[in-house]
């Protein structure tokens, strides 16, 4: 049986190996890419992200947990910092997934970010299609716990856990910092250190002030080009989500059952509105978008440095006689001419 059948057929050493593939870039893991793609889109994808310290291990270790309880296949992706001396991920959040890590209905898998920001791996959204393909019902994906850059997890999760915790600062100062504004759900964790009835109180003012935070709010509509989406695709939809805030120990599953209530009720909402739809094709429409431009470009390069006029063109860039940008749009017409009229950009 060849790796793609065993993959499907939920063979954890072939689904391993895939991942692995897929990280080092092996030329197979495009081919099986695409093999397994259309097994793909079943899986709930949920995204947990917050500054380093907040418990955001501990929570999807106690999450993990409850959905084992309710019979739900679960994979976890770990993001992990990058070792400087192999490259790998250093493992940390691993450690503290005790009763993940014992589960055989629980896969765990920690990803470097090996100098990707925002949180994440460059790998992450292929690492998460090989995890439905292989029969994972529930992924959770947390991020490295870098802060305020930590917002690509919503290219990836259909709902957002952001954990905060009391004693960190400023708290206002990391609402104002763009995170919060990618919540669904916002988890107060630590809730019994001194301050946490604060921070609840803080971030349920600013979501009453004027709903800002949440992808379900204004600010997200505006961010919605930037972010990938259709024009007016959202201009006027369904009431909006408004985050809860829960509070959890997650050291002792305190307020845990409470958030996966919150988690779940947000993916019925999604349903119920047509946002899960919604999402799924603003986030394709934005990787598609973003491959063409990426291939188009690696394409250009070849030819030109090929031609032998890409050196050509970067001694005139050195020399002040062309700007970076007019020097770009000429390579790329040139390379269109080149292509010819069957080629793709020459119909445009």
């Amino acid at each position: 049986m060849d790796l793609v059948a065993r993959l499907l057929a939920g063979d954890r050493r072939a689904l391993a190996r895939a991942i692995t593939l897929t990280e080092n870039e092996d030329p197979a893991a495009a081919r099986l890419a695409a093999a397994v793609y259309p097994h793909t889109g079943k899986a709930r994808t949920i995204g947990v992200t917050g500054p380093p310290g907040a418990g955001k291990s501990t929570i999807v270790d106690g999450l993990t947990h409850l959905y084992r309880r309710e019979g739900r296949r679960v994979a976890v992706v770990a993001v992990d910092p990058t070792s400087p001396f192999s490259g790998g991920a250093i493992l940390g959040d691993r450690i503290r997934m005790r009763r993940g890590a014992a589960d055989p209905g629980v896969f765990i898998r920690s990803l470097a970010t090996r100098g990707h920001l925002g949180g994440l791996s460059w790998h992450t959204g292929s690492v998460v299609r090989l995890l439905d393909a292989a029969g994972f019902d529930t992924i959770l994906v947390e991020t490295v716990g870098a802060g305020q850059a930590e917002v690509e997890i919503m290219r990836y999760a259909e709902t957002t856990v952001v954990v905060m915790v009391p004693g960190l600062g400023d708290e206002v100062q990391a609402i104002k910092a763009g995170i919060l504004e990618i919540a669904d759900v916002l988890a107060v964790n630590k809730a019994d250190r001194e301050g946490a009835d604060r921070l609840v109180r803080e971030l349920e003012i600013m979501l009453r002030m004027d709903g800002s935070v949440g992808r379900g709010g204004p600010l997200a509509r505006k961010e919605g080009p930037a972010a990938g989406s259709e024009p007016g695709a959202d201009a006027a939809g369904p009431e909006p989500w408004v985050p809860p805030v829960v509070k959890t120990v997650a050291t002792t599953d305190e307020g845990l059952p409470e958030l996966l209530r919150a988690v779940e009720a947000h993916h019925e909402h999604l349903r119920a509105t047509g946002g899960l739809e919604r999402w799924r094709r603003r986030e394709l429409a934005a990787e598609v978008r973003g491959l063409v431009r990426d291939l188009a470009g690696q394409a250009a390069h070849a030819w030109a440095t090929a031609d032998g006029a890409w050196e050509e063109l970067l001694g005139r860039v050195q020399r002040r006689e062309i700007d970076p940008r007019s020097a770009s749009e000429g390579l790329v017409q040139e390379f269109l001419r080149h292509a010819g009229s069957g080629g793709p950009g020459a119909r445009g």
